[in-house]
């Protein structure tokens, strides 16, 4: 039994010997036979190269040539920049030059003075005419000169600031962040204004007694009101030329708060504080400053059943009991009472009513 079991095995490796020879001899034959077929194939290409080429190109030029010739319509009909192109050769065609029309204008660009100018007033000057000379307001150049008024004098040298805002010399232990707040503005306003240096640009630091520029500050004054002493309560006074029942504005500035059912008022801000004007003529019945509320305000009586009323002055340029013309300054845009920021608190009463102001305003 055992025998007979060896002699199966035995006959099975030989033949698995003999099968994987055969395979392999086939194989070899078949690799003879596709190398001379190869041969022959590559043989025959080489030799009609030529012949063969020369009509591929011929096939596709005129390929080509049709596509080109039955497209070309469709292109062009629906080219997108045909319209421009003629609209452009049209305009090109019929334009016309009028050397009044078509004047020549040169953009000059404005660049800001580097430091402060020295200016002698001249005959005819104000100070309105020489800040806009210098394309600055009013306020800047009184700041720089430490003018309490408007009035200046033939042969006066003044310091004009190279823009609208503060010139500032530099005390002890003062940062850009401590001058932005005093002049009411942000520190990147300093660091932003070209002309002024640090000692180290990384912190911002500054020298003793250097003076810098800062742009779009303001100084807020104490509060000076002109009252006539114990009249600073509401009066009642008759005379004076009655109001014409049309408004002009009171100032100029920035409407930040418009009239709601809380606050019957108009809010204009201005942080260059520039004049208050009475919207129509009447009689000054109150003007004095309170430390709350509307601080230093001002109320005019136009004796025609409407009132007037002007806050959180700065300046009050007038007394109880005055008569004042439309138009007519009486004090100035501040921040005094509850008030956060330089604005005119204005309020138009008819009849002992608050109304909207916006209603009668021109």
């Amino acid at each position: 039994m055992i025998k007979d079991t060896l002699t199966f095995f035995s006959q099975v490796k030989e033949f698995s010997k003999f099968f994987v020879f055969y395979i392999f001899n086939r194989l070899y034959q078949f690799g003879l036979f596709f190398e001379e077929i190869k041969n022959i194939l590559i043989a025959i290409l080489i030799a009609k190269r030529g012949k063969y080429s020369i009509t591929f190109l011929n096939t596709v030029f005129f390929l080509i040539v049709l596509v080109v010739y039955f497209l070309s319509p469709v292109i062009a009909e629906n080219n997108p920049f045909k319209q421009e192109d003629e609209i452009l050769a049209r305009d090109l065609l019929s334009f016309e030059y009028n050397p009044q029309e078509n004047s020549v204008i040169t953009d000059i660009s404005v660049k800001p003075r580097s430091s402060v100018v020295k200016y002698v007033v001249r005959e005819g000057d104000t100070l309105s005419s020489i800040a806009k000379k210098f394309n600055i307001d009013v306020n800047s150049i009184k700041w720089a000169n430490d003018l309490k008024t408007d009035s200046i004098k033939i042969g006066q040298e003044l310091d004009i600031p190279p823009d609208v805002g503060i010139v500032h010399t530099v005390a002890k232990g003062e940062t850009i962040y401590t001058i932005a707040k005093k002049y009411k503005v942000d520190a990147q306003n300093i660091v932003n204004f070209p002309f002024n240096e640090f000692l180290d640009d990384d912190s911002f630091a500054l020298a003793v007694g250097q003076t810098i520029f800062v742009p779009g500050g303001v100084i807020e004054e104490a509060p000076r009101p002109v009252y006539i002493a114990g009249s600073t309560q509401q009066t009642e006074i008759q005379g004076g030329q009655p109001g014409s029942g049309s408004f002009i504005w009171p100032t100029s500035g920035r409407i930040t708060q418009y009239p709601v059912a809380y606050h019957m008022a108009l809010d204009i801000a201005n942080r260059s504080a520039p004049a208050i004007f009475s919207a129509d003529s009447g009689v000054v019945i109150y003007a004095g400053c309170v430390g709350y509320g509307y601080g230093c305000h001002i109320i005019i009586d136009h004796q025609n059943g409407y009132r007037t009323l002007y806050a959180h002055l700065s300046r009050i340029y007038v007394s109880v009991g005055q008569s004042v013309a439309k138009g007519s300054t009486i004090g100035q845009m501040g921040s005094t009472g509850r008030s956060t920021g330089i604005h005119l608190h204005f309020e138009v009463i008819r009849s002992g009513i608050r109304i909207n102001p916006l209603s009668v305003l021109r």
